[in-house]
């Protein structure tokens, strides 16, 4: 090999080595403009996702949207195992306390909310954040109802109103208020029916809410599904529970104990132990749901 040869291959290589550096250096440049771009499309996309939410309150979990029934979703709804519903964020949707009627079985038929004594004219606001569904009239059901799906996935629904306050496709604050308690409807005398859904599938609102106490029951609710969907069991804090109005619980309070839960509830020590997996010198945390039968 000659030495013209030998020169010809050491420029080629160096011409490769230069062409290479020049390349990483541009990649290397390209980086930061790259990861800029990666998060102008990340808050974009952030934003329109936030935008759909807002538009469609539980969008991923809902098959539709529709203005004319309560019960809108039949077998399009894929019902999950287990759900968990954020219920911070609430308004007590009456300052009622008095339960007129509970949820559960009456008449020969079911009672998928439950009844709370308000005057013609009482003001009823929204549980939770979301967007009206429904504003419609059921002369032998609901009366003046409104349904409002809100951002943790439940549907909340409000009967036999005397007046409705807002539209449909209408976005709602908790707190905010929809409508005037009333007697319309097949209705007995002046009250709320308050119903709480999952996908169509109504659970007992006092599983959630405590309205005695104006108070939520716990933080959250786990919605569990059963066999063939007819009912649904729930849980607070990892603790099972069925949806019957038999089943009870107690928000530990600052100052609880054991013994004034069991006092308080009429059910022995004993027996609050072993619902609740927890033995008599377990620490109770305030805030801590404790079922109660």
């Amino acid at each position: 090999m000659n030495f013209n040869c030998i020169k010809t291959i050491m420029i080629a290589a160096t011409a490769m080595v230069s062409l290479n550096s020049f390349s990483q250096d541009l990649i290397a440049r390209q980086a930061p403009i790259d990861r800029k771009l990666k998060s102008v499309d990340s808050l974009a996309l952030q934003k329109q996702i936030r935008a759909e939410q807002a538009e469609y309150p539980a969008l991923s979990l809902y098959p539709n949207w529709n203005n004319q029934y309560v019960h809108a979703y039949g077998k399009d709804a894929i019902i999950p195992e287990s759900y968990t519903v954020d219920l911070t964020g609430f308004h007590m949707p009456t300052p009622s306390t008095r339960i007129t009627s509970p949820f559960g079985p009456r008449w020969r038929r079911m009672h998928n909310g439950l009844d709370l004594k308000v005057n013609i004219g009482d003001t009823i606001v929204a549980a939770f954040d979301g967007k009206v569904r429904v504003v419609k009239y059921e002369r032998r059901g609901y009366g003046n109802y409104i349904v409002i799906r809100h951002d943790n996935g439940l549907e909340t629904v409000y009967g036999h109103l005397s007046k409705q306050l807002v539209e449909p496709n209408q976005l709602v604050k908790a707190g905010e208020p929809i409508g005037l308690g009333g007697n319309t409807g097949r209705s007995t005398g002046s009250h709320l029916h308050f119903e709480t859904r999952f996908l169509g599938i109504a659970i007992n609102p006092a599983l959630m809410f405590d309205f005695p106490k104006q108070d939520i029951v716990a933080d959250t609710y786990t919605f569990r599904r059963s066999k063939g969907h007819e009912s649904v069991a729930g849980s607070h804090d990892s603790m099972a529970s069925s949806d019957k109005a038999a089943i009870r619980y107690h928000k530990v309070k600052s100052g609880d104990t054991l013994s004034k839960i069991a006092a308080k509830r009429g059910v022995s020590i004993d027996r609050l132990c072993k619902l609740n997996r927890i033995t008599r010198r377990t620490i109770l945390r305030p805030g801590q749901v404790l079922r109660c039968s």
